[in-house]
């Protein structure tokens, strides 16, 4: 059984763009947050996978954090059964100690810790952290599917 492509565009709209999921339930339908809140765009050296979490194969290089985005629509556009940063994501400086290959994206719940991954996605080519340099990511360049 899957979602229907209406269901995946407006649970994808309330994860990420904190808006209805109308008709669901009662009149007003889900409600979104009544504080939107961020979610946190985590690194990683493999594909975490569907039972992974936000710390399965994380990267770990000297000055990484995870980054926070907004739920809402200027953090991120939902398009079908897709979701994908609106602006650009800036990671932090390697300042030391870079890890190995960045080849994955996780979006999740939190700032750190083994918590919820939400979607998960390949880069388009994979980007070795090297002392000095930072990950950064165009507005569209994070593109993950809710199937």
């Amino acid at each position: 059984m899957s979602l229907s492509n209406a269901a995946e565009t407006d649970l994808l709209n309330l994860l990420f763009n904190n808006t209805n999921f109308a008709n669901l339930g009662d009149a007003t339908g889900v409600r979104g947050s009544t504080g939107a809140g961020s979610l946190y765009v985590s690194l990683h050296t493999a594909d975490p996978g569907e039972a992974g979490n936000q710390s399965t194969s994380e990267t770990a290089y000297t000055g990484y954090a995870r980054q926070a985005v907004a739920r809402s629509a200027g953090g991120w556009t939902v398009s079908g059964n897709s979701v994908s940063n609106t602006a650009a994501i800036n990671f932090p400086n390697c300042t030391a100690s870079p890890g190995t290959a960045v080849t994955h994206f996780g979006i999740g719940v939190a700032s750190s810790g083994a918590t919820e991954l939400l979607l998960s996605g390949a880069l388009s080519s994979s980007y070795t952290v090297a002392i000095g340099n930072a990950p950064q990511f165009a507005a569209a360049a994070l593109s993950a599917t809710a199937d």
